[in-house]
């Protein structure tokens, strides 16, 4: 069963028919206890970095039980700039700190927020990335990005480069939203789940 945090933040729905088509069987997670019986862990979301402060204490050491398990966890969109260990975006506001590193506004001579498809590049070998392509596109919507670093399997221009996916061992990060791009992001969500069940 993969458990999907409800936090207020938004794309519950959306998450919810990505993963079922790419053959999951995901369920909302209103307290930290739903997720002890998870197979794999997805923190969703959109907005203002804010929107974290509902991911409180008990929450926090909830997903750091479930990553010490060994659950795959991914954060999408909101969800894995939360990873990170904060966001230039509400300053005092810390994340859960599983990538090193904070969220940078985009600039440049670009529209800010970033919204619609671009490319990934850079494509690091990975199971997680198995049948993707060089310059494959993703749908994005963010005005925050996670600065490119080891952690990154693919990252994306728009303005600046950015890492459009993370991951460190078991838990990973997509800044776009696998489940409203396409093919390429079904093939993202059924090679995560694989990853889910091979973790059982």
């Amino acid at each position: 069963m993969i458990a999907i945090v409800d936090y207020g933040a938004g794309n519950l729905s959306s998450v919810m028919k990505g993963l079922r088509a790419a053959g999951a069987e995901p369920r909302i997670a209103q307290s930290p206890s739903d997720l002890d019986a998870a197979t794999g862990v997805v923190i969703p979301g959109v907005g203002h970095f804010d929107a974290t402060q509902s991911l409180d204490d008990t929450w926090r050491a909830a997903l750091r039980s479930a990553i010490a398990r060994g659950r795959p966890l991914l954060g999408i969109c909101l969800g894995m700039q939360f990873l990170f260990e904060g966001s230039d975006e509400a300053p005092g506001l810390a994340g859960l700190g599983i990538f090193e590193g904070r969220l940078f506004r985009l600039s440049g001579a670009v529209k800010v927020p970033h919204v619609g498809w671009n490319a990934l590049g850079g494509l690091v070998r990975s199971p997680l990335l198995a049948g993707l392509d060089e310059g494959d596109a993703v749908y994005f919507t963010h005005s925050y990005a996670a600065p490119v670093s080891p952690s990154a399997l693919a990252r994306t221009d728009h303005g600046v480069p950015f890492a459009s996916i993370v991951q460190r061992q078991h838990v990973c990060g997509m800044q776009f939203h696998p489940e409203k791009s396409g093919r390429v992001g079904l093939t993202l969500l059924r090679n995560w789940i694989a990853q889910c069940s091979a973790s059982v």
